[in-house]
């Protein structure tokens, strides 16, 4: 009698696009393992994300504003949720596997640092080799996670994860090798765009920082004057684009469509990643995590009950970035505020 899995794996072969990336066909995990009789490979993997520490630890985690007071801020795990849901809805326009975008769009940022970007530039130039936050997202898959055993994940999950970001790099780079080996893992790598380039502009606005008229008018013109037309804009484009492509082989932009987002992703580095508002909060930031590395480093006693976390024959130095990494913006904070301020002497 066939599983659950099987079925669901044979509705995969009969409804999904010819280019999709089935279950049924994964290059396999790290560590064999017994299939599930219920769900499929991608689904499971999925699951395990969502279920993960890490996971749950993207709520407190910065996007662009630190610790923000307001409701309606982006933190790292509202934009994962909007990367999941534009990379959902382009997978099932195109009839690739949804199950397998989800689960890369869900873990693709769970490696990143306490304060954003701040934070991973910080562990960058202090950590000996440098620090990414999609290795460090692949570490936490492979290594960190259920107390050094890993989730176990496949292969096209980690290699999506693992080659999702671009910083201000080309979204489709010119190596091949650079891509995500599944269509699946370039839909996340443009849905990171849409949903980062879009959210941050959104919440800069309600800040204050910016203003809509200091938008220039080529972006509002060409991708819309509100924030769900600039979406429906950027994703209706993507579809068209890659659906015009046979064989399908590359998920991207038209040439028009991509200068515009490329121009509106400049425009926020330019005026909202590094406006004063926002360098004076990650200075502060750096000092944070500057301190408490140094704290750590200094004597490994100091770590004591976190040592569960370091990974056997890896250097220490590794095991304190981990930590760090790991981290929340207000658990950083707190630890910082504990370890080296004064605690106030209650006087009756």
């Amino acid at each position: 009698m066939r599983t659950i899995r099987e079925h669901l794996e044979e509705k995969e072969k009969a409804i999904l696009s010819p280019y999709a990336t089935l279950s049924s066909q994964s290059r396999g995990r790290l560590h064999p393992e017994k299939e599930d009789d219920i769900r499929p490979a991608f689904q499971h993997d999925r699951d395990r994300i969502i279920h993960s520490k890490s996971f749950r630890r993207l709520k407190h985690k910065t996007q662009v504003f630190l610790s923000p007071a307001g409701d309606h801020y982006r933190t790292r795990l509202t934009h994962t949720l909007e990367v999941s849901q534009i990379a959902r809805t382009l997978s099932k326009a195109l009839g690739l596997n949804e199950d397998l975008t989800e689960a890369i769009a869900l873990g693709h940022d769970l490696g990143h640092t306490p304060f954003g970007h701040a934070g991973e530039s910080v562990l960058n130039r202090i950590i000996p080799g440098g620090f990414r936050h999609y290795e460090q997202s692949l570490r936490v898959v492979d290594k960190l996670e259920r107390d050094g055993k890993g989730l176990n994940l496949t292969f096209e999950v980690r290699d999506g994860i693992l080659k999702h970001s671009k910083g201000l790099g080309d979204i489709v780079p010119d190596k091949r090798e650079q891509l995500p080996a599944t269509l699946e893992g370039q839909v996340v790598r443009i849905a990171d765009v849409v949903a980062y380039i879009n959210h941050d502009l959104d919440d800069a606005l309600r800040s204050g920082i910016i203003s809509l008229h200091n938008v220039p008018q080529k972006i509002l013109t060409g991708l819309g004057d509100t924030h769900s037309k600039r979406i429906n804009t950027l994703v209706v484009d993507i579809i068209t684009t890659s659906q015009a492509q046979a064989p399908l082989s590359t998920i991207q932009f038209s040439p028009n469509v991509e200068e515009l987002a490329l121009s509106l992703r400049t425009f926020l580095y330019e005026k909202v990643y590094t406006s004063p508002q926002v360098v004076s909060d990650f200075n502060k930031a750096s000092k944070i995590l500057v301190d408490l590395y140094n704290y750590f480093m200094e004597d490994e006693s100091r770590l004591l009950g976190e040592r569960k976390t370091c990974i056997p024959n890896d250097p220490y130095y590794r095991c304190v970035c981990d930590f760090i990494a790991g981290m929340t913006d207000q658990y950083a904070m707190q630890l910082y505020q504990e370890i080296f301020l004064p605690r106030p002497w209650m006087v009756y």
